[in-house]
């Protein structure tokens, strides 16, 4: 195998591919890029038994030529080391030489470098071809779906359900929600597609896809018995599913309210974080207390002192209420409806609330309420 490659597409690869590939393995194959030069381009290949990410540079973009002096081939080679090395290569251009399928030659006229290689018989075989329901969405309506929910499910147990970010489709609706048992983000987007499913995606790789989307339009998603997987631009990312059912959720969003409190977002963002400062050490809870007259922000730790908000711009409806909660749930749930005004609507001082964007009914974050007695 040899070529010689654009430096900037040849890294843009190696950085999509380098998601995928694990820092430490029980398999020393996975640690390695798999480069395969085809008549589709250079193939990138990353893959740490769960999570894989392809990326092709192909030999031109528009007019301009971005491989030349191909011979077709494959070679398996340190993924870390590659990618530094071309990081640390100051010519716009790279010649890339396998010799006798052990050595990786890398050159760029100033710059030369040998790695060691390996036959690329020895990576797993793994299927990027679409299969089974398959849907086209923008780019952004999939961004915005996954944003402004998979960052509510669980972080502490990593193969558990609530690890899960849950997708469904059905009425020409595609929906997301993602709970770690004290709160709950659910979002939902049209697709112009009749298809139905329900799969749970970890909410991680979930997360990690939408970072790679880089100016891409549209995706095309593809649901297999046991894995997902997304295509873009030249790029196609497959991760497995989390086995099991998911908890049922629908139920547990109440749609009436006996408070409401609406606010400026980035006012009460401010206050929050200014007073738990002063929260409890183990978690960071706050306490809004409200009236028609009044919307106090506090935080209290019997160690360090206390310290208190009023809020300015506010509309509250209902009885005084105070409520205490995880203020970093509540400003996670904040930024993720996207909104310059936030309504919060209370049931009571135990009761699960919610949090909503004014303007946009397709988003809504849960949280559970925290007892400070």
């Amino acid at each position: 195998m040899r070529f010689t490659i654009d430096k900037e597409q040849f890294s843009k690869a190696l950085n999509a591919a380098s998601k995928a590939v694990p820092t430490k393995s029980a398999n020393p194959i996975l640690p390695n890029f798999c480069l395969t030069l085809n008549e589709k381009g250079l193939e990138v290949l990353g893959f740490n038994g769960d999570f894989a990410v392809k990326s092709t540079v192909p030999y031109m973009i528009n007019d301009r030529e971005i491989i030349r002096n191909a011979g077709v081939g494959s070679t398996l080679v340190n993924a870390k080391t590659l990618a530094e090395i071309l990081r640390s290569i100051e010519g716009s251009e790279v010649s890339v030489e396998v010799i006798d399928e052990a050595i990786m030659k890398i050159d760029d006229g100033k710059f030369s470098s040998r790695l060691n290689c390996i036959k690329a018989e020895e990576y797993p075989d793994i299927d990027l071809e679409p299969s089974g329901t398959t849907f086209t969405i923008s780019a952004y309506e999939f961004s915005s779906l996954i944003e402004q929910s998979a960052f509510a499910a669980s972080q502490r147990d990593q193969r558990g359900i609530l690890n899960a970010l849950h997708l469904e489709a059905e009425n020409d609706k595609l929906i997301a929600t993602a709970t770690d048992s004290a709160r709950l983000a659910r979002k939902e987007c049209p697709i112009d597609s009749d298809v139905r499913f329900a799969v749970n995606v970890p909410a991680k790789a979930a997360l990690d896809i939408i970072h790679m989307f880089d100016g891409a339009k549209n995706v095309t998603v593809s649901i297999a018995t046991r894995k997902i997987l997304v295509f873009f631009d030249n790029t196609v990312v497959s991760s497995s599913l989390i086995p099991g059912d998911y908890p049922v959720t629908r139920s547990i969003i109440p749609t009436m309210f006996n408070y409401t409190l609406e606010a400026n977002s980035s006012e009460l963002l401010g206050a929050m974080n200014r007073v738990r400062i002063l929260s409890m050490d183990s978690e960071p809870v706050v306490t809004i207390m409200m009236d028609e007259e009044e919307v106090e922000v506090s935080a209290r730790n019997d160690a360090s002192g206390s310290a208190t908000e009023r809020i300015s711009t506010f509309q509250y409806s209902g009885e005084r209420l105070q409520v205490s909660f995880n203020s970093q749930f509540v400003i996670d749930a904040i930024k993720a409806v996207k909104s310059e005004d936030v309504v919060i609507c209370f049931l009571g001082e135990m009761k699960p609330f919610v949090v909503k964007n004014p303007k946009d009914e397709s988003v809504v974050e849960l949280i559970t309420p925290m007892r400070t007695f």
